[in-house]
């Protein structure tokens, strides 16, 4: 027949046998998120121990599973696990750089634009996940409550405000660390163990 050479040109396809690294990611974000919101709540002060989770867990672990999630072809895991790792990065930079004299303590005015700009990014994340499991619906609307109650309390100087928003900041952190066992533990068991909508 005209136009074929005889060889049959066949499509491979590559099976995906990596790990889910979403458990990774938001564990790291939730208990960071803990840790950080029992300061919040005045239960203890803010310290090396926030420092290093800040750091290590919730910046480093969360970057390296937004970059586990791209190799996957997830968009939505790459965004916002390397995005909120580099924002416990930077947060963790905010306070202690003046220590060491790189720079000036921020402004109240300069630490609530960082406050509204996350937020307004989180809000926008959280649209994102109407399309996706309940569970992530939850932990990002209770991570956009977070922002807006942070945002309150350092605007009006109000220490409950402040204390009702790191309890709240402890439920998302939960939440968040609910929704990474009960992806880890439905992968293990190989069946719907926790619901996660």
């Amino acid at each position: 027949m005209e136009g074929t050479t005889g060889t049959e040109i066949k499509e491979i396809r590559i099976k995906d046998l990596t790990a889910n690294p979403a458990p990774l990611g938001l564990l790291a974000f939730g208990m960071t998120t803990v840790m950080l919101n029992l300061h919040n709540a005045g239960i203890f002060a803010l310290g090396s121990m926030i420092f290093a989770m800040g750091i290590f867990y919730g910046g480093l672990a969360q970057i390296i599973a937004g970059i586990m999630e791209w190799k996957k072809n997830n968009s939505f895991g790459t965004l916002a696990f390397i995005s909120y790792g580099f924002f416990w990065i930077s947060l963790v930079g905010l306070i202690v750089m003046p220590k060491f004299g790189f720079s000036d303590l921020f402004t109240k005015a300069e630490f609530i634009a960082f406050l509204v700009i996350w937020g307004l990014f989180s809000f926008v994340m959280f649209i994102i996940t109407l399309r996706l499991q309940k569970s992530l619906q939850v932990v990002f609307g209770l991570l956009v409550l977070l922002f807006v109650l942070l945002i309150l309390g350092n605007a009006l100087d109000n220490i409950l405000i402040l204390e009702i928003a790191g309890v709240e900041g402890i439920l998302c952190g939960l939440s968040a660390m609910y929704t990474g066992l009960g992806q880890l533990m439905n992968e293990v068991y190989k069946e719907k163990v926790i619901n996660l909508g």
